[in-house]
């Protein structure tokens, strides 16, 4: 009998339509040499999700990042994708719950175990790109990855526009910069946030997927006019 995976899908943003995907997502080949009822396991799957996360990860910072060079994004989405990433992701997932690990691999604690978790987590986004296209896989990168990016992305000096903006501001004796969302759009499950920052006595706006995307995006806006103003040279 299939196991009910309505948590998991609640945890990661995506509700499959075929649920033999997710299962086989989540098929250790341990399970697969133990048990003579399984005949697939999810490696397949996990090919197919590391080549889709690496599509989808490149999109978002494409459009997302427009100040980022072409090192800087591949710098964040190979940090993002690293095994290491995928099974902290996978563990904050609770994936290792559904795991269906064999009877060693589950003693010897599989369930927890790096590897599974990663080869987990592209498995599902494989999964889900066969169960629901483009449109699921993006469901699942905004719910699971995009606070990771965002983290990673604000930790990075030449990603970090709020920062630099503030430090702008204060260094010509303005306020700190304040962020206001002016502007909610889209369905549910794809939201458009438009974010106002106000700084050095002017404002700009600025849309993405998320608020803190909208608020780096603002902040850049503002930096780059601020920066061209202060290089012009006096009359």
């Amino acid at each position: 009998m299939m196991a009910s995976y309505r948590k998991l899908e609640q945890a990661v943003g995506y509700r499959f339509k075929k649920k033999a995907l997710l299962e086989l997502a989540l098929t250790h080949p341990s399970f697969r040499y133990e048990d003579k009822d399984s005949s697939d396991d999810n490696q397949r799957l996990e090919y197919l999700g590391d080549a889709v996360l690496s599509l989808i990860a490149a999109e978002h910072l494409f459009k997302n990042n427009p100040e980022a060079r072409e090192g800087d994004m591949s710098k964040l989405r190979s940090r993002l994708t690293q095994d290491r990433k995928l099974a902290q992701i996978g563990a904050k997932a609770g994936i290792g719950e559904f795991l269906m690990l064999g009877r060693g691999e589950k003693l010897n604690g599989g369930a927890k175990r790096a590897s599974n978790l990663a080869d987990a987590v592209e498995a599902i986004i494989g999964a889900a790109w066969i169960d629901g296209g483009a449109r699921a896989v993006n469901k699942i990168f905004k719910k699971i990855f995009l606070p990771e990016l965002e983290e990673l992305d604000e930790s990075s000096e030449k990603s970090n526009p709020k920062g630099n903006l503030q430090e702008y501001a204060q260094s010509h004796d303005f306020d700190i910069p304040e962020y206001e969302t002016v502007e909610t759009a889209g369905p549910e499950h794809d939201r458009i946030f438009t974010v106002e920052v106000k700084a050095c006595g002017k404002s700009w706006k600025a849309s993405a997927g998320s608020k803190r995307e909208g608020e780096r995006k603002a902040a850049f806006l503002a930096l780059e006019e601020l920066r061209k103003t202060t290089k012009q040279p006096a009359e």
